[in-house]
């Protein structure tokens, strides 16, 4: 099954398109040119009609000859032309009463009753007569001397024949041109009308290839759906992508700051073996939630996380003296100033992710100390982390709140910190600044709405 299914052909747009428009077009010009070849019968028919009206004359002299004329038709004596012609005449009940001399060496003398049987189609009359030959037949309906007479007047149908099949091959011959010619033409509309799809797959493959990041504009505008859509997806899909760079960067970003709170820990010789444990399990349960947190934040995004409110005090309980240990050979002050009953409108891991990477810094690169803040003001959370280290130059504050941009190279780092936290805060409306602060450091301030919804 597999072999036939990959010995199979596989189905082309194009083929489709060839076939239903050259079925049409071959459909239309049979068509055309099966009516064009019945009315050029049609046409014929009714000029050898219109020349046998012309001829009356000589068919009449040939009827008085029969003497079914009256001898006082002067006027056929003006207009006659010797001419022996095949006529029958019929009676209204169309039964044959008289048969031409011509007519009479050919046998025909049931043509009346033969036509009886046709009349009723419509013209041209073609019919095979007593004499097993294929002839066309005229009916003349006149009045000659003042009698009125139904002729039919036959016409063998040989030359007329090779005639219709002389103009109906050259109708044909004509057509297969046309088709030919139509062929071509779709053939070369085809490449033509195919070439932006051909350069959205070259497009595409380079888009695979990294060289492009979306399809261009210039395509037509049946393809502007199919463009857009394709665009959208590539912008959904780098946005995830980086969406889940972003949270992995930011996973080890704040796991490096946990790890090295067990290295302190395991490196403090003042803890008893169960202190110890208690205090690597609260970190590996901080890890834990700092990994459930950013797992959540890849697949859905900040604004996909949910709202909430969290207590400021307890996140602060478990990152300062975490933070001790991690620099307890800086001996840090540390001072708070926080309300027992403040709350952080949003996610515990948000502002554990907001607190921990500013007080990270903050203990980094102070000298001695360090001070945070919190207070409700005008429905509004205001945050303040401050230290006495060497401060943020006024050029770069607005810089370093963007992903890979950092203050101080002389220590390790990505730079991914402030941004974090500056995404964190734009997720809930808010805005953080940086000025100096009375401590002759950095301060960084936070201001939150309260009852705002996240963006």
């Amino acid at each position: 099954m597999q072999l036939i299914r990959m010995l199979r052909p596989k189905k082309r747009l194009l083929t489709r398109v060839f076939l239903t428009s050259l079925s049409i077009i071959a459909l239309v010009g049979f068509g055309l040119a099966i009516m064009v070849n019945e009315q050029h019968v049609q046409n014929s028919y009714n000029k050898e009609t219109a020349k046998l009206i012309a001829q009356i004359p000589n068919v009449a002299a040939e009827l008085r000859e029969h003497d079914l004329i009256p001898e006082d038709s002067t006027w056929l004596e003006e207009n006659s032309i010797r001419k022996q012609y095949l006529i029958a005449s019929c009676s209204i009940h169309y039964n044959q009463v008289w048969t031409s001399a011509k007519a009479v060496e050919l046998g025909l003398f049931d043509t009346c009753e033969r036509f009886n049987l046709i009349r009723n189609e419509a013209p041209p009359y073609y019919a095979t007569l007593a004499d097993q030959k294929n002839y066309f037949l005229y009916l003349l309906e006149v009045e000659l001397g003042g009698h009125p007479y139904n002729l039919l007047v036959m016409k063998d149908a040989e030359q007329i024949e090779q005639e219709y099949n002389k103009f109906s091959r050259n109708t044909f011959i004509k057509l297969a041109i046309v088709l030919a010619l139509a062929l071509v033409l779709m053939i070369l509309a085809s490449i033509w009308g195919m070439q932006p799809l051909v350069k959205m797959q070259s497009e595409l493959q380079r888009i695979t290839e990294g060289k492009r990041r979306a399809l261009s504009p210039q395509y037509p505008v049946e393809l502007d759906g199919v463009t857009q859509a394709v665009n959208q997806l590539l912008e959904q899909s780098d946005a995830q992508q980086s969406r889940y760079q972003n949270a992995m960067n930011d996973l080890a970003h704040s796991l490096k700051t946990r790890l090295a709170a067990v290295h302190a820990l395991m490196d403090d010789k003042n803890l008893e073996r169960h202190q110890l444990m208690d205090e690597v399990m609260n970190q590996v349960g901080q890890m834990d939630l700092l990994v459930k947190y950013q797992l959540k934040r890849a697949m859905l995004g900040r604004q996909g996380l949910q709202h909430e409110s969290t207590a400021l005090l307890p996140i602060l309980e478990q990152l300062a003296p975490m933070l001790n240990k991690v620099y307890q050979d800086k001996q840090v002050t540390y001072q708070q100033r926080v309300e027992a009953d403040a709350l952080f409108p949003g996610s515990k891991g948000d502002i554990m992710e907001l607190l921990g990477n500013l007080m990270e810094n903050a203990f980094r690169l102070c000298i001695s100390q360090v001070r945070v803040t919190a207070k409700s003001v005008d429905e509004q959370l205001i945050l303040w982390v401050e230290d006495d280290g060497e401060g943020v130059a006024p050029e770069l504050r607005d810089k370093i709140l963007e992903r890979g941009v950092r203050a101080d190279t002389r220590s390790a780092g990505q730079g991914i910190g402030l941004a974090v936290c500056n995404e964190i805060v734009a997720s809930y409306n808010g805005r953080i600044t940086i000025e100096t602060s009375e401590l002759e450091g950095a301060k960084f301030e936070i201001r939150i709405p309260i009852k705002s919804e996240k963006v």
